[in-house]
């Protein structure tokens, strides 16, 4: 006999069902869209030599596989990726730090992050490999550009938005920066710091 209700065992059927179903429609996406690539670029109407095609891709992976420099590429890449990650994530974590610590800093710096992380920094790719080198440098920096403002202001913002009473609670009690920050903002913006992490690393791998 079921120790299950009826009512339940019809909530984990749909639930199940449910989950087939976006299952199913996530994977016909991606193969609509594989199929239709591949139509598109068979019948030249997309430029084949931007945009490539599913058997192209296929075909030169499998070329680097057997040239032994696939995972070259693999490698320099995540290397490249988590060398701008981590440093845009110190980078953003100490501004972001200071701009909270500071409110006078923060409103005079605050429009030109604004205005830093609107620029078309991707268009700025000729200019850093003049300034910086063609070489990996000049590729970590552009991740760099991408991904080090979004971090900063998503993590101020976060700083920036927490509870006032619990501040006020700890300025109450003769509270100081410091104990406020460790206390209460940390702790309180974990979520806001994770989220930065998630918007950082994709962040780093676009500009890669």
């Amino acid at each position: 006999m079921s120790t299950y209700s009826k009512e339940h065992i019809e909530y984990i059927k749909k639930q199940k069902r449910e989950k087939r179903i976006v299952c199913f429609f996530r994977l016909l996406i991606i193969v609509s869209f594989l199929i239709i690539w591949e139509l598109l670029s068979r019948f030249e109407l997309i430029n084949t030599f931007l945009s490539s095609s599913p058997t192209e891709v296929i075909k030169t992976t499998i070329q680097l596989f057997n040239d032994n420099t696939l995972f070259l590429h693999i490698g320099v890449t995540v290397y490249e990726v988590i060398v701008s990650f981590l440093i845009a994530t110190i980078i953003g974590f100490i501004v972001a730090t200071i701009l909270w610590s500071n409110k006078i800093i923060a409103k005079i710096i605050d429009p030109y992050l604004t205005i830093l992380n609107s620029l078309p920094k991707v268009a700025l790719g000729p200019l850093i490999i003049i300034w910086v080198g063609a070489s990996t440098n000049s590729i970590i920096f552009m991740a760099l550009l991408i991904s080090t403002f979004v971090t900063i202001i998503t993590i101020y913002q976060g700083f920036a938005g927490t509870n006032q009473s619990y501040i006020t609670l700890l300025k109450s009690l003769g509270a100081n920066k410091r104990q406020i920050f460790t206390k209460v903002i940390l702790p309180s913006n974990i979520p806001t710091l994770i989220s930065a992490l998630k918007i950082n690393i994709s962040m780093s791998l676009i500009g890669v």
